[in-house]
């Protein structure tokens, strides 16, 4: 999520870094960028709604994301989508060190 259009690219090259830094391969269509609020609901957001359809069919492992609230504002919203993708067998990660990484194995997040 991006807070202002026309920026998303900066958005998406800081994760595009994270994950090559990792060796993490983005397949091509995977990279999503929404505009707008912060506060407005995932729900309500084609991005958000693209990474979902992504995670749902299989096209993913995981989801890297600069910070939890870029998935949702309130932290009730985040924590149910982060829940969501991890019972969909994904990883979440933020690139905020801050962050609490979830479905990583130990090695994934020395990697």
């Amino acid at each position: 999520m991006a807070p202002l259009r026309g920026v998303e690219h900066l958005v998406l090259d800081d994760l595009a870094a994270y994950a090559q830094d990792r060796g993490w391969v983005v397949p091509v269509g995977c990279a999503v960028a929404d505009s707008g609020p912060l506060d407005r609901s995932p729900a309500m957001r084609a991005g958000w709604q693209r990474v979902r359809a992504a995670a749902a069919g299989r096209l993913v492992h995981g989801v890297v994301v600069p910070s939890f609230a870029h998935v949702a504002y309130r932290a009730a919203d985040s924590d149910g989508e982060r829940a969501w993708l991890l019972e969909q067998g994904l990883f979440v990660a933020a690139t905020d060190p801050a962050e609490l990484q979830a479905g990583l194995e130990p090695a994934e997040l020395r990697a």
